[in-house]
Parts: structure tokens; C-alpha cells; sequence
């Protein structure tokens, strides 16, 4: 885990070491073990690298790394590198550390860019080709690791110059100037975007591009041209089409030898490793999986809220008395008001866009807390809702699929489902929705749209010039399939990551998402809805998998907590309410609010509140 970036130019007086050196020392939380740069002989390439060094921290694992006539600059990891560099012997090459940064260009030169479909891992990587002139730049599957780029254009089609960072941070260091992208600021403020759905490359800032997940760029330096290219896309002709006749136990035990093998492979380190602990079924079940791997001792990190209806603390306690005779240490952090006041710009220095809620702040202490305990790896849930189906937002797709393919079934997962507390609502809407799926995500796209041009206090210059409704479109969901496939690929699930990536780094901590195997997830998109929602309960499989190596109160827990401190308790304490008005003022001034916003009383709401205005002025304003 580390930072990157580099400056590319067919100018070489534009290519300059001291550039890289500025944006190296604005990535130094990301890998503060050592560091290294290295410019081509043509001086049209100049890469710099910061270390977080986990696996074979010797010196002969800096970077950038030299391997025949490549060069590497490389943030993440590859879990299965052992797998891969038995494989590459086999064929000849040799290996002189014992990092999985080697396997990269080794695997590069043996099968060239589908070199990324061997890769069990978590990544954004620049490799430079030195003979072929190619500089080579991709990002892993999910979206896991970070990669930003700026760049300057001398004509259509050709750059004159091409910057790029593990974080935006390391731009504006050099001098990119922070742009603001009016249409994400305006879809956030009224309705909690932090994503353009139909162009994934968009950030907060109109001149600095994300890479998107599962893609890859290739750049040819003395030409000054870059290529984009998709490189990983599930098979949607095989989501939920695998066999019927094999049995739900022997799917159950292919889930479970799946997911076990992921832990097994994000284990590898050589440096202290621990766990995130909520209490929640994820969590809980990465613990128990440790533990199935043979785990001596381990390390949970949890934050608790005393008297909070929502805290999950007699849950961890469970998990405790149930390892009771293992080495089990937890650790814990009630996160306060105070805290949100205290941390909230070191928060949003590292976040660098806009954040949903105070779940973030509470994600960010419990890493702090983990280096303070001086662990460095974190394995944690995130991925496993989107992919299996455990939010509650999905159960009425769920149904109404359930409603069109066999009534009797529809009307006993309806009831089971509302007695388990995992549907919330059902009414004549979700009919609707079943038979004419095609106007409901219209419908849902126009409310959406009614919502932003009705928000009150949202200036009107502002709006008429950065309104675009094609941003706000809905997927059309005809099954539940569809929806978890969009959250997990277009809309959802890389805002997470990115809080993850930003909260573990600014504390030089690595998270591990063992959820986020591609084989696990392709696996479980090939099962049947049956397999993920059943007999009133979400994530059946993950359940049935664990029920033998958890507290039933874990594994058959009813109801979705998710991840949340007691946002509206401390939006009613005066210095927040302090920071709210301030932050007001401020996008009053860059005319993006109106100033009649002054008049009204800041509005308390809870970490998941639909209209939690007040907290996203306060998360806005912060990154002006």
C-alpha cells in the first residue's frame, strides 16, 4: 500500500524531478517507509513512489522497481503473487525479492496486459515499457486503490502534458488549480450524489479525471497520446444462471471454500494484522473465518456509542464470549461531537470530496485507533451488501420480482421479510414497479429531478447553469440482480471505497476487503436470488456458510443497522451548529446558496437521513 505519481511529457523541460519530489511529499501518510523517484533517459517520464512497506520490507522491495526493461511504480497489493510467481518459474523467470510487486512486470512480459485478469488484488499501477516506449497504467476490478489524472492538451488528441496521483492532493501540490465540477456539487447538495452515474471519470473538480474501476490507460510519451480501455467486466449472461440442479449444499460449500480462501490470501503480511469489528454479520463473519484459518491471535477494532439505540456493542461482546479461549483483543472508540469538531479538517483534507455522513468520521477514528494499537493491516467488510443483497433498500426489487414469477412465494418472503424487519414499506407503488419497470425508473428520475430544482435555498444562477438531468437517471431494475449489479459497478459501492482507501491512509494503515475477491463475486452474481434473499432474511448464503461458527444472534440477526454514530445528538451541540452556519456563509459566497438559508435554523438529522441538507453544506463547503 503506498502513493504514486508521475509526470509524463513529450517536452522534456516539462518533465521535472522537483514536480514529482512536491507531489511524493503530499502522499507522504500513504507510504511513509521510504521513497524513490526515477525519470527515463528521454526525460519524458518522471515516476515517484511513496512505500507503506508490508510485504518483504527489506530495500529490495522499493520502488520504483526495475525489472528487465521494465519500471514500476505500484500502490496495492496482489494477494495470490505467490500463486502467480510459482506459475512464472515455471516458464523461466526468476525473482529477487520477495514482494508481490516483482510478479507485475514478470506477469506483464509473460502475458502482457491480460496479465490483469491473473490478479487476485487490490491496485493502481504505472509500469513503463522501455522498449516498446509504453507507459502502462491500470486500475484494479472494484476500485479499490485510487488513481487521478490532469491533463493538459496541446491538440485534439494530443497532451502536452499528463499528470498523475494516488490522491488528488498531490496535483494542486504542483500547481493544478481546483476547478469545480458545478453539476456534482449540485446533485450532492440536493440529493447526496457523490458519483456521476453515467460518467464514472468525473470527480468533484471538471479538470481532474478518476480512472475508472476495471480500467487501464496506455500512453505513449513521445507522442503525447493516451488510450482508454475497459479491462474487466462481469459476465452478465452468466448472473444468476448457475445450474439448478446443483444443490443449495453444494453451492453453500463452494461459497464458504471461496471465501475462506480470500481471507486466507489477505492474511499475507509482514507486518501486524487485525480486523474491523461491528457486530454486524460481515464483520462477524471475517472474524470467524480468522479464526477457521488458524489465526493464533487477533486484534478487532470497534466503535461503540453507550445509551445509542443503534450501538452494536452487545454484539461484539457476543463475539467475544464466544472465542473466549482464543487470544482475543478488542479495542474500542466512542467517537463524540467533540471529536467531530476536532478531526473534521483533517477528515476532509484526506477525503478531498464530499462524504455522506458522520459514518466516515466514525471509520476514520477506529483506523486511528488501529495505529495507535500499532496494527497496520485492517481486513473489513465493505462489498459484501452490494453483492449480496444486504441492504434494505433492496428487499421491494426483491419482491416485486418475487410478485411477478409466483404469488404464494411473494406473499410468504412479504411476510416473513416484515416480520424479520428488513422491509420497511410496501404499497401499490411497488406493483407498479413490477409490471412497468421502464416508467418507474423514469418516474423515480423526474422526482429526482423535481427535488433539485425545488430545493430552497439553492441559487438559481447556479442551478440553470449546472442543472443536467441525464445525471440523475435511474437504472432500470427488473430483478434483484440488476440493482446489486449497479451498486456494486456504476453507483454505490466505489464511494465506499474511497472512504475506506482515504480514512486507512491518512493513518499509513492498509484495508483489506475480503468481500472484493473477484472469483467470490463472480460467483455470487452467478447464483440464484433464492441464494441471497430466503425465508425473510438477506445474505442466506453467507449465513448458512457461518451458522456453525457463530452465535445464532449473529448470523440470524433481523433488521439492517448500518454503520452509524448519533449524527443528529451531535448536529444539536453548539459547535457544530457553529460549523454549519459557517459553512453556509461559504457557499453563499461562492454563489451557491441563497442567503435567506441564514434565517432558518440548522436542521439536526441522523447519519442516514434523506435530507441531511445541513450536513452536506457542512461537507461542501469543506472542500471550497
Amino acid at each position: 500500500m503506498c502513493g504514486i505519481a508521475g509526470i509524463i511529457s513529450p517536452y522534456s523541460s516539462l518533465v521535472q524531478t522537483q514536480k514529482v519530489e512536491r507531489m511524493m511529499d503530499a502522499l507522504h501518510h500513504r507510504g511513509p517507509d521510504g521513497e524513490g523517484k526515477w525519470i527515463n533517459d528521454e526525460h519524458t517520464i518522471c515516476l515517484g513512489h511513496k512505500r507503506l512497506a508490508i510485504i518483504d520490507r527489506s530495500d529490495a522491495g522499493n520502488q520504483p522497481f526495475h525489472y528487465l526493461h521494465y519500471t514500476l511504480v505500484f500502490n496495492g497489493e496482489i494477494y495470490n503473487y505467490i500463486e502467480i510467481k510459482d506459475t512464472l518459474q515455471k516458464q523461466g523467470y526468476t525473482f529477487r525479492t520477495d514482494s508481490d510487486s516483482e510478479v507485475i512486470p514478470a506477469a506483464f512480459d509473460f502475458w502482457g496486459k491480460d496479465c490483469l485478469h491473473q490478479f487476485d488484488g487490490m491496485f493502481a499501477f504505472a509500469l513503463y515499457d522501455g522498449k516498446n516506449k509504453e507507459l502502462w497504467i491500470a486500475r484494479d476490478r472494484f476500485g479499490e486503490k485510487p488513481l487521478y489524472y490532469h491533463t493538459i492538451y496541446k491538440q485534439r488528441g494530443q497532451f502536452e502534458q499528463f499528470l498523475f496521483a494516488s490522491e488528488m492532493k498531490a496535483l494542486w501540490a504542483i500547481g493544478v488549480p481546483k476547478e469545480l465540477n458545478g453539476t456534482m456539487m449540485l446533485n450532492y447538495i440536493s440529493l447526496g450524489y457523490t458519483q456521476n452515474p453515467i460518467k464514472q471519470t468525473q470527480t468533484f473538480y471538471s479538470n481532474i479525471l478518476s480512472l475508472s474501476a476495471g480500467h487501464h490507460l496506455s500512453i505513449q510519451p513521445d507522442k503525447g497520446r493516451v488510450q482508454m480501455k475497459k479491462w474487466y467486466k462481469l459476465n452478465e449472461s452468466g448472473i444468476g444462471n448457475r445450474e439448478s440442479e446443483v444443490s443449495d449444499g453444494v453451492l453453500i460449500k463452494q461459497f464458504s471454500d471461496l471465501f475462506s480462501t480470500s481471507v486466507k490470501r489477505r492474511l499475507r503480511s509482514d507486518v501486524s494484522l487485525g480486523t474491523s469489528l461491528s457486530g454486524g454479520l460481515d464483520s462477524s463473519s471475517i472474524v470467524a473465518s480468522l479464526f477457521d484459518n488458524d489465526t493464533d491471535s487477533l486484534q478487532t477494532f470497534s466503535a461503540v456509542f453507550p445509551e445509542f439505540a443503534q450501538d452494536e456493542s452487545r454484539y461484539i461482546k457476543e463475539i467475544q464470549t464466544h472465542y473466549k479461549d482464543k487470544d482475543f483483543d478488542s479495542h474500542y472508540i466512542t467517537p463524540t461531537a467533540d471529536d467531530c469538531v476536532k478531526y473534521w479538517d483533517k477528515l476532509m483534507f484526506h477525503q478531498e470530496e464530499p462524504i455522506q455522513s458522520s459514518s466516515v468520521l466514525t471509520q476514520f477514528m477506529v483506523y486511528q485507533l488501529a495505529k495507535e494499537k500499532d496494527v497496520t493491516v485492517l481486513l473489513d467488510g465493505q462489498g459484501a451488501d452490494e453483492v449480496l443483497g444486504g441492504y434494505k433498500k433492496y428487499i421491494p426489487w426483491f419482491l416485486q420480482n418475487k410478485f411477478l414469477s409466483g404469488y404464494a412465494d411473494f406473499v410468504k418472503e412479504k411476510h416473513l421479510l416484515k416480520e424479520n424487519d428488513f422491509l420497511d414499506k410496501w404499497d401499490i407503488r411497488n406493483y407498479a414497479a413490477a409490471y412497468f419497470p421502464e416508467k418507474t425508473a423514469k418516474q423515480l428520475q423526474l422526482k429526482a429531478i423535481s427535488q433539485q430544482k425545488n430545493h430552497p435555498f439553492i441559487e438559481r444562477d447556479f442551478y440553470n447553469k449546472y442543472h443536467n438531468d441525464d445525471t440523475l437517471q435511474k437504472p432500470i431494475v427488473k430483478s434483484l440482480e440488476d440493482i446489486l449489479y449497479y451498486n456494486t459497478f456504476t453507483f454505490g459501492l466505489q464511494e465506499l471505497l474511497r472512504y475506506a482507501d482515504r480514512n486507512s491512509m491518512a493513518h499509513s494503515t492498509e484495508v483489506r476487503l475480503p468481500f472484493l475477491n473477484h472469483q467470490l463475486v463472480e460467483f455470487i452474481f452467478s447464483l440464484p436470488t433464492s441464494l441471497k434473499i430466503r425465508d425473510g432474511y438477506t445474505k442466506w448464503i453467507l449465513r448458512k456458510s457461518i451458522e456453525d461458527k457463530l452465535p445464532a444472534n449473529i448470523v440470524w440477526r433481523k433488521g439492517k443497522i448500518g454503520y452509524e454514530p448519533p449524527q443528529e445528538q451531535w448536529m444539536k451541540q453548539p459547535a457544530i451548529i457553529e460549523m454549519i452556519h459557517e459553512s453556509r456563509k461559504k457557499l453563499i459566497s461562492k454563489n451557491i446558496l441563497n442567503p435567506k438559508i441564514l434565517n432558518v435554523p440548522a436542521q439536526a438529522k441522523s447519519a442516514h437521513a434523506s435530507d441531511n441538507y445541513d450536513w452536506r453544506y457542512l461537507s461542501a463547503a469543506a472542500i471550497l
